[in-house]
Formats: structure tokens, C-alpha cells, sequence
């Protein structure tokens, strides 16, 4: 058999046995949408400053790049939960690798954290 016919038929083979399922991520679940749908609106509606990449911005900015990362992970089913949103669209520039900050109140602090204690107090209030 020549080289390409087996590549051929282990591609056919790979495909049949659900390779595509083989991603470990899918989209995000109602729960899952509720709980970004919160993270964004409690960001657009922060007074804090969004520290990214050494620039400052504002909540309403923060949230709509934000919002631009999520889009990008969902349209690559990268993302299946909050959690997973916070770590790959709100915790570092997918740049330079920078960690996102957030300045409140004078209080500097890594968007992640911040994120992660608003989403454990959204959690607690959920009946």
C-alpha cells in the first residue's frame, strides 16, 4: 500500500473514531452563560480601572474587550465555564502574557482574584 492511501485511511480511521470529540471543551451551558453574562455586567458597570498592559481603562472598556476574547474563545469551544472565561479571557493579555490588574479604590489587586471573588459571591446569592 502506498504512503498516501494509509494516511488516507488513518485520517478516515482517526475521523470515525470521533476525533472532533476529542476537544476537551464544549460550550457554555445556561449555567455557565448566566454566570459570564454577570461577570461582564459587573465589570461594565465598575468604577474600577482596568489595568492591561501597562494602560488604564475604564470598566465599560474592560468589559467590551473582554466580551471580545469571549467571542473569540466560544467561536473555538475553548470555553465551557466561568472559571475557565476568567482564565483565559480575563486574567492576562494573550500578547504579552502580562497578568490583567484592577485598581479599586486605590486598592491594586490581579483581575483574577477580583473576577473569582465576584463570581464566588454571585454563586452564594444563586438559591
Amino acid at each position: 500500500m502506498n504512503v498516501i492511501k494509509r494516511l488516507g485511511m488513518a485520517l478516515i480511521a482517526i475521523a470515525a473514531s470521533g476525533w472532533p470529540a476529542m476537544n476537551a471543551y464544549a460550550a457554555l451551558d445556561a449555567t455557565g452563560q448566566r454566570e459570564v453574562a454577570a461577570l461582564l455586567a459587573f465589570v461594565g458597570n465598575s468604577n474600577c480601572t482596568f489595568i492591561r498592559n501597562g494602560s488604564s481603562y475604564s470598566g465599560v472598556d474592560a468589559r467590551a474587550h473582554l466580551q471580545y476574547k469571549l467571542e473569540y474563545l466560544e467561536r473555538r469551544d475553548l470555553i465551557n465555564s466561568a472559571e475557565q472565561f476568567i482564565a483565559r479571557a480575563g486574567s492576562a493579555s494573550s500578547f504579552s502574557g502580562k497578568p490583567y490588574k484592577v485598581n479599586c479604590e486605590g486598592k491594586e489587586q490581579l483581575s483574577a482574584d477580583w473576577l473569582t471573588e465576584e463570581l464566588v459571591r454571585l454563586r452564594q446569592q444563586q438559591p
